[in-house]
């Protein structure tokens, strides 16, 4: 398929939004525009066949600006952002204590209707319009909630167009190739000309998903937990969930694969050990990690004998169901009623970490056989890593396995930690596998996590490659700049998958043709 269609990109930032439309055949980026030097300069240095420019958008009059066939807008989103009914983002301290001024919130929040603006003058084709969840509480001055979001709705309506809002967490964004390894959750309204196909959006957010009950990998349909979502937006399982499409599991909910933390981290750098740095931790810091220890490092007990009867067991209703009852606690927790015949057991979930490093020699779980050993001591034993999350959110900890939290622009809130004996994280093998060959030397230990110092755990922050990569941003993307407004850079961006698939979905509606996955 041969598209040649033409995009503007407004609020560029450093080019998530670029990246994922040249990624879409046939689609190319005409003009990128931001008023901030390193946002284009950032994006010049990775996209140097699109125009640029650096302006005061509100303050720029369209009719200077090439006419393009779609638009992609990411107006200022910070402080349309409410958290449980805080103050407005703008309020609230930065991690340099500094504030944003309301006027300087209020003109945040006018960025929005440059979209029409422009639109006006151009009336594009198609416009993706990116924000925050909390965009459509957008409120009227004499304070109706959502006021100005349905004003700014209406004004494009009034200028011909349809649209639809599409709920999308980035880590689902797997329509047209891999996700982000981030839950990240945004709204974006898609409008289009009035009389002209609407994109099947629908199609677009079918992410793969197993399905326990049915036993197979199915294309998993979002559902709403209150009725139909298409009017307004919402976070994933908090407003809606996935299901299964088959009638004959009776649409199971399911959860739609992903791709972990732990695809982006660099585990060459094991970071420093907590005990060894001059710079004492923050006290807030220290419980995350406790927290995390507990949660991801804590053996457990199990039913070994007696009753037996939990989703393990075929017969059991919720059998291959992660989420049913199991007959298995974690060690902090009392012992349940103990028998006259020995019934308890205890297990934990280390890793044996081949400490040299050779080529060849990776972390495999301890929950298996180790692997061959040799004549030298190159293995030792690692915890799963697991990230702590700094501030703010309503998590602490997270498993390297799962998406990372979401990356924001106020700065680096994310840690690695983990505890090694003599080898990263990546070289640890869980006790499930086969043992690593045994030598003369003996060099095969075992950590069992009945007892940790937190002083021999490692930690640090992850570095801006990193964050970078978490936001889907291809490894040799370039981030100008010094470390903050790399981060800066990387948190205000949209990640290209979701932009990719949008695109992707848009542009096949206006050329009837399927674009290839």
């Amino acid at each position: 398929m041969s598209a040649n269609l033409t995009m503007t990109d407004l609020f560029c930032g450093a080019g998530g939004s670029s990246t994922g439309a040249v990624a879409v055949p046939g689609v190319e980026v005409r003009l990128a525009a931001n008023h901030w030097a390193r946002a284009i300069e950032t994006h010049n240095t990775n996209h140097p066949d699109t125009d640029h420019l650096q302006a005061d958008i509100s303050n720029t009059d369209p009719r200077y600006v090439p006419s393009t066939d779609l638009l992609w807008a990411s107006p200022e989103c910070t402080n349309h952002s409410r958290a449980k009914g805080r103050k407005l983002a703008g309020a609230q301290p930065d991690l340099f204590g500094d504030t944003l001024p309301e006027e300087a919130a209020e003109r945040s929040r006018a960025t929005m209707w440059d979209v029409v603006r422009f639109a006006e003058t151009h009336h594009y084709r198609a416009v993706l319009v990116e924000n925050v969840v909390e965009v459509v509480d957008w409120s009227s001055p004499w304070g109706v909630r959502g006021g100005l979001f349905q004003s700014w709705l209406a004004a494009m309506h009034a200028m011909g167009y349809r649209h639809r809002i599409v709920s999308m967490n980035s880590m689902h964004a797997q329509a047209h190739g891999a996700p982000a390894p981030q839950s990240r959750d945004r709204v974006y309204i898609a409008f289009w000309r009035e009389g002209e196909r609407a994109p099947d959006f629908e199609r677009m957010q079918r992410p793969r998903a197993y399905c326990a009950t049915c036993d197979t990998v199915v294309d998993a349909m979002q559902w709403w937990k209150k009725g139909d979502g298409q009017a307004r937006p919402g976070r994933y399982r908090s407003q809606y969930l996935y299901r299964c499409p088959n009638v004959a599991c009776r649409n199971a909910v399911v959860e739609p694969a992903w791709l972990p933390a732990s695809s982006i981290i660099d585990w060459t750098n094991p970071g420093t050990r907590i005990g060894d740095r001059v710079k004492p931790l923050a006290e807030k810091t220290m419980r995350r990690i406790q927290v995390g220890i507990e949660r991801y490092w804590s053996p457990v007990h199990v039913e070994h004998g007696g009753n037996q009867y939990d989703a393990a067991d075929p017969k059991h209703p919720g059998f291959g169901d992660p989420g049913s009852y199991y007959r298995a606690w974690p060690a902090s927790e009392p012992l349940r009623t103990m028998h006259t015949r020995e019934s308890k057991a205890t297990a934990w979930h280390p890793l044996a970490v081949p400490v040299e490093g050779r080529e060849g020699k990776v972390a495999g779980s301890t929950a298996a056989a180790m692997r061959a050993q040799t004549t030298r001591n190159e293995t030792g034993l690692a915890f799963p890593p697991f990230l702590a999350e700094l501030r703010g959110g309503g998590s602490t900890a997270r498993r390297a396995s799962d998406p990372l939290a979401t990356v924001t622009a106020s700065g680096n809130h994310h840690a690695l930690i983990h505890r090694h004996n003599g080898g990263g994280a990546e070289m640890t093998t869980p006790a499930g596998e086969p043992i690593r060959t045994v030598t003369t030397t003996g060099h095969q230990s075992v950590l069992t996590g009945q007892t940790v110092d937190i002083k021999d755990v490692r930690f640090r922050m992850l570095e801006p490659d990193e964050i970078k990569q978490a936001m889907a941003f291809p490894a040799t993307y370039t981030m100008t700049g010094n470390r903050r407004e790399q981060v800066k850079l990387s948190g205000n961006a949209v990640t290209p998958p979701a932009a990719r698939d949008l695109i992707a979905t848009v542009v096949g509606a206006i050329t009837g043709e399927a674009v290839p996955a």
